[in-house]
């Protein structure tokens, strides 16, 4: 069982706002914050998804891709749009994804760093 994740960024404010955003429609708040240094995310009262600020001029490495469980559909639909008006680029639009599994239905989103954050959906 995994129990959080993290992922470095460059500009840790403009990475805090955008995950702010982005990962409401999934219920995540912004629960714990170490500025300028870390920040982590979750379902009250656990953070789970934690981004870190790269140190100057040091690179934030290999983009990570992170898939966080929605309920239904319709809230994978709504990080998709959080996550674009926050700012993300599209990396896949909602949809079924066959290939993986009957059922699946994800959208991925590229913050500005290049981390694939996914939300996925398993019911049918």
């Amino acid at each position: 069982m995994i129990d959080h994740v993290s992922v470095r960024v460059h500009d840790f404010d403009k990475a805090k706002q955008f995950y702010k955003d982005a990962l409401a429609p999934l219920g995540y708040q912004l629960l714990m914050d170490y500025p300028p240094h870390a920040a982590g995310f979750g379902v009250p009262h656990k953070p789970d998804f934690w981004i870190g600020a790269a140190p100057e001029g040091e690179a934030v490495l290999a983009p990570t891709h992170v898939a966080i469980a929605a309920p239904d559909r319709a809230t994978v639909d709504a990080f998709h749009r959080a996550a674009i008006a926050a700012g993300g680029k599209d990396n896949g639009a909602p949809g079924p994804r066959p290939q993986y599994h009957p059922g699946y239905y994800g959208a991925f989103i590229l913050d500005a760093d290049g981390n694939n954050i996914e939300a996925v959906c398993h019911q049918p």
